[in-house]
C-alpha cells in the first residue's frame, strides 16, 4: 500500500468509523498509516490514550490510583500501569458502554475453565487497519495478492474469534479470487486441499497456507497417512499461529518447522509465525524460523517490555522476564497489558520462550490479584 492508494484506504476507514468510536480514533488511524514515527510521537499518543482510558475506564482508573499513577504523574509510556491479561476475564475493560460496541472478541477459555476473556471494540476500523498494514509489510513480501488457503473456520462459524477475523481480513484484502477456506464445520476439507496443492505445484503459482499451528499438525498427519508431500513453488509461504497445546499432539518447534518444510517444500525461512492474542489489536511476526527461537517484532504503534511481574520493573536486556505490550490499537480497553509469556529483549525485538512457570507464574498470579482488588475496591 503506497502513496495515494494508502491515503485512500485511510480516508475510507475514517469515513467508515462509527460515532461510538469518537475521540482518539481519527488520530490513531492517521498514526498507524504513517510509515514511521519517533519515540516522542509514540510517547505523546500513548499518554493521550492513557488519559482517555483513565477517564472513561473505571476499573482501570482505580488500579492506576492505587499505584499512584495518574495522567498528572505519568510522563512516559513505560510508566503506564500494565493490566494483567486475566483482567479481561474478570472485568469489563471498555471505555464505552458494551452495548454500543460493534464487536467483542473472546478467548477460548481453555486456561481457566469456561471463563473467557473479552475484548470490546466500538468498531473495527483501527483493528482492521492495524492488521492489514502490518500483514502487508511482514507477510506479503512485496506482493499485492497471493492465492491463499485458510486452515481455520470462517467468521460465520466463529464470530467472536479474533483469529477468524484476522484470517478473513488476510483472505479478503490480500488473497486472489480463488483463495478459500479448507476447514469448516465438517472438519478439514482434505481432498479439496490436496487437489489445490497438486495444482499449484504443477502450475508454478505461489501459494500461501495460513492457520492455527494445531491445524497444520492435523494436516501434516493426514497427508502422512496418505503418503503425500508437496513441493510448493518458490515464493510460497506458510503462516502459523497460536501453538498447539491441548489441541493436537504436541511437537517440539524444531520438529514442527522441519515437518512443514518436508511436507510442503517451503524453506523454514518462509515459515512465518504470528504471535498475537485476543487482548491485543496488533500482531507480532518473525522473519522466518530457520533458527529458533526467532526474533519477534511489531510495527511502530506497539512497544514491548520485559518485566519482573512482582515489581513491574524492567529486567536488564538479555534476561528473562514477563512480556508486557503497549498497543496503541487498544484505544477502547487498556493500552498496556502484562502477559503470562516469558521473553527476552534482544536487538530488533524479543524472543518468545513460552508460558510463565514457577516463580514467574506465581508473580503473574499475584499481579492479577492486585489488579482485581484495586479495580473492585
Amino acid at each position: 500500500m503506497h502513496g495515494t492508494e494508502r491515503k485512500d484506504v485511510v480516508a475510507e476507514t475514517l469515513q467508515a468509523s462509527s460515532p461510538t468510536a469518537a475521540g482518539p480514533v481519527p488520530e490513531l488511524l492517521a498514526f498507524i498509516a504513517r510509515d514511521a514515527v519517533s519515540e516522542a510521537d509514540f510517547n505523546a499518543l500513548a499518554l493521550r490514550l492513557y488519559a482517555h482510558q483513565f477517564q472513561h475506564n473505571p476499573a482501570f482508573q482505580k488500579f492506576c490510583q492505587q499505584r499512584g499513577r495518574t495522567p498528572r504523574t505519568v510522563k512516559r509510556w513505560r510508566e503506564i500501569p500494565a493490566v494483567p491479561i486475566n483482567g479481561f476475564k474478570d472485568l469489563t475493560l471498555s471505555c464505552v458502554p458494551t452495548d454500543l460496541c460493534a464487536r467483542v472478541f473472546q478467548t477460548s477459555g481453555t486456561t481457566r475453565g469456561d471463563v473467557k476473556g473479552r475484548h470490546w471494540h466500538p468498531d473495527l476500523a483501527v483493528y482492521d487497519l492495524s492488521m492489514t498494514r502490518n500483514f502487508q509489510a511482514r507477510f506479503m513480501a512485496g506482493r499485492e495478492r497471493m492465492r491463499m488457503g485458510i486452515l481455520f473456520p470462517d467468521e460465520q462459524l466463529m464470530p467472536n474469534s479474533s483469529l477468524a477475523h484476522y484470517l478473513a481480513l488476510a483472505l479478503q484484502t490480500f488473497g486472489t479470487p480463488d483463495s478459500r477456506y479448507y476447514l469448516d464445520n465438517a472438519g478439514l476439507q482434505l481432498d479439496a486441499l490436496c487437489a489445490t496443492l497438486a495444482q499449484v505445484q504443477e502450475s508454478g503459482e505461489t501459494f500461501a497456507v495460513l492457520g492455527a499451528s494445531y491445524s497444520f499438525v492435523h494436516l501434516m498427519d493426514a497427508l502422512r497417512e496418505r503418503g503425500l508431500r508437496f513441493q510448493l513453488p518458490a515464493g510460497s509461504r506458510l503462516l502459523d499461529t497460536g501453538g498447539f497445546k491441548g489441541q493436537s499432539r504436541e511437537m517440539a518447534m524444531d520438529e514442527f518447522y522441519d515437518q512443514l518444510t518436508f511436507t510442503f517444500g517451503v524453506p523454514r525461512s518462509a515459515c512465518i509465525n504470528m504471535y498475537g492474542m485476543t487482548e491485543l489489536s496488533t500482531q507480532f511476526y518473525d522473519a522466518g524460523n530457520a533458527v529458533l527461537p526467532a526474533v519477534k517484532s511489531g510495527p511502530h504503534w506497539i512497544r514491548s517490555r520485559v518485566l519482573d511481574p512482582l515489581t513491574g520493573q524492567d529486567v536488564p536486556k538479555g534476561e528473562r522476564g514477563i512480556l508486557a505490550h503497549t498497543d496503541l490499537g487498544n484505544y477502547n480497553s487498556v493500552t498496556t497489558i502484562l502477559t503470562e509469556d516469558v521473553g527476552v529483549e534482544v536487538d530488533g525485538g524479543f524472543l518468545l520462550l513460552g508460558r510463565a512457570q514457577g516463580a514467574q507464574a506465581k508473580g503473574c498470579s499475584l499481579a492479577v490479584d492486585e489488579f482485581l482488588r484495586a479495580a473492585r475496591a
